[in-house]
């Protein structure tokens, strides 16, 4: 038996996508992990005009309750926020609407998690064992290369901060994202930052993910703002550092990384 657990979706018009996401995380609680209750999802309906919440809330069911939670500030790093800080559960998470990373990832997570070798856990395309199926083009591929050098100087030791599926344990979650400031696409780096000033452990383990048709992420379009972002998170996580006044968590070692030669990643999901 997990303790309790809610899963928050981001969905910017993501009413096509969303109903087999939803279906997919409901059959596998009924065939992978039959004895966990207690499970909900919070889709945060960013601005949608495509009627995103109506679909979502038609989704609900009595197994796999399903809320709704509204943004309407733009970014995929706002929605995150909001449907963090609308949790409280004891491990909360958060996955994308298009379902890219196998929800396999969910037993890993909340093993490393309640198993006591983990405070955050974080799915990557970039460790031992991962299996990635993606679009390629060259700018695609210099921009993730660039983007990794990058976040490698924000957040050592971690391989792959935008793979969309992470967990974490609530209350940590909950005081991370109250205090974050990035909205859009780097979202990500910001939380892994201010993770490790709170002394947490993150243990990134290997996913299944398939690059699935319809990201509303464009390089042209949003690469550039991608790397503002970063330039900004730097600043806020140098200013942080020197005023923190959380009290670090108490753990044992770290949960060792696996190590392998780095493929293309998106910087999406």
């Amino acid at each position: 038996m997990i303790s309790s657990l809610q899963i928050v979706v981001p969905a910017f018009n993501e009413a096509a996508r969303l109903p087999s996401t939803i279906e997919l995380l409901a059959t596998w609680l009924r065939t992978d992990a039959p004895s966990w209750s207690g499970v909900e999802v919070i889709v945060v309906d960013n601005a949608s005009t495509d009627g995103t919440a109506d679909v979502a809330r038609a989704l609900s069911t009595p197994d796999l309750p399903v809320t709704v939670v509204h943004c309407a500030r733009p970014g995929k790093g706002a929605a995150v926020r909001a449907g963090m800080l609308a949790t409280t559960a004891d491990l909360v998470g958060f996955v994308d609407a298009d379902g890219a990373t196998s929800f396999e990832a969910l037993a890993t997570a909340v093993s490393l998690i309640e198993g006591g070798d983990a405070d955050v856990a974080i799915g990557s395309r970039a460790v031992t064992g991962s299996v990635t199926m993606m679009r390629h083009s060259a700018l695609r591929e210099r921009g993730a290369a660039v983007y990794r050098w990058s976040t490698a100087r924000l957040v050592p030791g971690i391989r792959d901060t935008q793979c969309g599926f992470k967990m974490f344990r609530g209350r940590l979650a909950r005081e991370i994202w109250a205090d974050t400031r990035i909205d859009g696409f780097s979202f990500d780096v910001e939380v892994l930052g201010r993770a490790h000033l709170h002394g947490a452990r993150v243990a990134e383990f290997p996913v299944t993910w398939v690059d699935v048709p319809g990201s509303t992420f464009s390089p042209a379009r949003h690469g550039v703002e991608s790397f503002r972002e970063l330039a900004q998170i730097g600043l806020i996580l140098r200013r942080a550092s020197r005023t923190a006044t959380v009290t670090p968590l108490v753990h044992a070692a770290p949960h060792p990384l696996h190590e392998t030669p780095i493929a293309d990643l998106a910087l999406d999901a």
